[in-house]
């Protein structure tokens, strides 16, 4: 039994494919100090944005994965063929400075997480971090390497374990869920922006999109009955990932308002200080588990923060990129160049006096701001006859795209009025 079970579970993570590796790249540990503070200083009232932003998160990803299959190419490269340079120019730049960034913030909550598991140097951590991810991209096979990645997408079942180490009201947190009460104001519309942020945010569009292109790298022309099926398949995935996301997300704002806000820590901004916080709360076991997470879900998410901005810098460029290049046979220099810059450059901000605390925040702010007029690009491209051909978005994915952007743009202009 248990070896049907071990068989089951890897057969079921292999028929999966993009969309769960890009669900739980989501729960970075960027996302996971904004879900943390989420809960922290609002309780259970921020609890109805998981479930919000599940149906709009599952149609963006569903457009930029449609976009990477039907068109072969990424989003930069269908981006350069349809719009101004300046339009390319603005995107990529973009997606470039969030991502850095990210890693940056991902990296110092990585190893300001082993430092609390096992003490020793957060700096000496933050450069193995990196080295490993880098590493891992540029030397193990394209192959191998996204499988290694959905075996970590399990890191992510920390924070469902955390949860049950609680004793929780159930009924009442559905109430919340149902009737949250909350009352707008900017420091709530900054927090919803950030968590729209890390939830639907610039790179999972570039990173999905290039993985679609991938898995059809040598492949025939499909006809048009394996299309259909490929993006009926595109579609459980995806919603299978976001999901799976969505999920994880809800049970990191279930603990932390659970434990921290209820014991009135209310200003808790980065993954590690969360972690931290939780020890005298709620256990020895919960803090490892949370801290195990971090760094499981780290590794997870900096491969792919620093390979979107490759694939979005290398198609800009005209270069060649893909996991798939090889270094032995002078592929992919540029595509492998721009990767290791990101997270090289990500680990030195790891040795600047910039405060971690903001930077985890502020990458989630800042993704929530460049989100809108990436989407709004990649709405105009998947409803294109001349981009998509027979298989432009549906009307009902057109109009939930299309609302996802609304919301977005909605609570940005928003956090800025209330400034």
């Amino acid at each position: 039994m248990h070896m049907i079970k071990k068989f089951s579970l890897r057969r079921g993570l292999g028929e999966l494919g993009p969309g769960l590796v890009t669900g739980a790249a989501d729960d970075d540990p960027s996302g996971i100090a904004t879900y943390s503070q989420a809960g922290a200083q609002f309780g259970y009232s921020m609890l109805w944005t998981m479930i919000f932003t599940l149906p709009l998160m599952v149609a963006i990803q569903m457009v930029s994965a449609r976009i990477g299959y039907v068109t072969r190419q990424g989003l930069a490269a269908n981006i350069k063929t349809s719009f101004p340079r300046w339009v390319l120019l603005t995107v990529v730049s973009m997606l470039l400075i969030a991502n850095t960034l990210n890693v940056a913030a991902d990296i110092a909550a990585m190893a300001e997480a082993l430092r609390l598991l096992v003490g020793g140097s957060s700096h000496l951590y933050a450069v193995a971090f990196g080295i490993i991810c880098l590493l891992l991209q540029v030397f193990l096979p394209y192959r191998t390497y996204v499988r290694w990645l959905k075996w970590l997408t399990l890191a992510l079942l920390s924070y469902v374990a955390v949860v049950f180490t609680l004793h929780l009201d159930w009924w009442m947190v559905v109430r919340k869920v149902l009737h949250p009460g909350i009352s707008i104001n900017h420091d709530m519309l900054l927090m919803i922006v950030a968590v729209f942020g890390t939830t639907i945010s610039p790179y999972l569009f570039f990173w999905q999109a290039a993985q679609e292109m991938e898995d059809t790298a040598g492949l025939p022309t499909p006809t048009s009955q394996e299309v259909r099926r490929k993006l009926r398949h595109i579609k459980l995935d995806t919603i299978i990932g976001m999901s799976f996301s969505n999920l994880i997300a809800f049970f990191i704002i279930l603990s932390t308002a659970a434990t921290l806000n209820a014991a009135g820590i209310t200003d808790i901004q980065t993954s590690a200080q969360a972690a931290e916080a939780l020890r005298p709360l709620a256990g020895e076991f919960t803090f490892i588990l949370f801290s195990m997470g971090i760094i499981g879900t780290g590794m997870l998410a900096v491969p792919i923060l620093a390979g979107s901005a490759g694939y979005a810098v290398a198609e800009a460029a005209g270069w060649q990129e893909g996991l798939n290049s090889r270094l032995d046979r002078n592929e992919g220099r540029g595509f492998y160049g721009v990767i290791a810059a990101a997270t090289i450059g990500g680990v030195i901000f790891c040795f600047t006096p910039m405060d971690p605390v903001k930077e985890l925040f502020w990458a989630a702010v800042i993704n929530g701001v460049i989100s809108v007029p990436i989407m709004v690009v990649m709405m105009l491209l998947a409803s294109r006859g001349n981009i998509m051909g027979p298989h432009v978005i549906s009307p009902r994915l057109r109009w939930l795209g299309w609302a996802a952007t609304a919301a977005m743009a909605v609570t940005v202009v928003g956090m800025f009025i209330t400034l």
